[in-house]
């Protein structure tokens, strides 16, 4: 009996688990950009001190998630079209490269997570829950950077990650019109990864991160104009 897939049990601060907490809610399309974010509800709502609810709010901030606002509090961070477009472009230089390395790969086990992540997708859209679906949706790509076999592309691409994850919940939550087209933007991407087609994977990806980075450049045009 082999037991090195075993992960060792790791012990996590009250501060871990509230940043944990707040990422995830602030994510999953609960909270629209520029929410703002009441110290007191929260900290009451998560049952921990404010000084407590505060460091995990400046670890958010520094993730790029949170902004906080003198004299106000803090909010959800609002994406602009310069900030979408510096997300995608950045995300899909990381990740057309991902794809084609992940692509390549001829391993059962990398192959397997691959399809896995594939696969949590679309089951996720077929039950149409939301939430499902941006974490799944996000989970596929973090599982093309993780199977590219690229430790310095993984380190880069956890710095802006959060980033990222905001990017796609926004997107899912205000501009995809439904799972099916959710779907519909991954296909190409998922049916290049299962035929192991380096360059399909490739372009696929860069694709799929600019067309729905012009997508919800577009929606947050509209947004703006419809503000005044």
């Amino acid at each position: 009996m082999s037991i090195d897939k075993l992960r060792p049990v790791t012990r996590q601060t009250t501060e871990a688990l509230v940043t944990d907490a707040l990422r995830d809610f602030i994510l999953s399309g609960e909270i629209a950009p520029g929410g703002r974010l009441t110290e007191i509800a929260l900290s009451e709502r998560l049952g921990v001190a404010r000084a407590t609810l505060r460091a995990a709010l400046q670890r958010l901030h520094s993730e790029g998630i949170v902004v906080q606002i003198p004299y106000t509090g803090w909010q959800v961070a609002s994406l602009s079209a310069q900030d979408v477009w510096e997300i995608w472009t950045l995300r899909g230089s990381l990740e057309s490269l991902a794809s084609r390395l992940a692509a390549a790969r001829q391993e059962p086990e990398i192959r397997a997570g691959l399809a896995g992540a594939g696969q949590a997708l679309l089951l996720a859209c077929a039950e149409g829950d939301l939430r499902a679906m941006i974490d799944a949706d996000f989970a596929l790509h973090r599982a093309i950077i993780d199977a590219s076999g690229h430790r310095r592309l993984a380190a880069q691409y956890r710095l802006v990650e959060q980033q990222v994850r905001l990017f796609i919940a926004t997107s899912n939550t205000h501009v995809a019109t439904g799972p099916a087209d959710i779907i519909a933007q991954h296909e190409p991407l998922i049916a290049a990864l299962t035929a192991g087609d380096a360059d399909a994977a490739a372009q696929a990806a860069w694709h799929h991160d600019e067309t729905e980075g012009q997508r919800l450049t577009a929606w947050l045009r509209q947004q703006e104009a419809a503000a005044g």
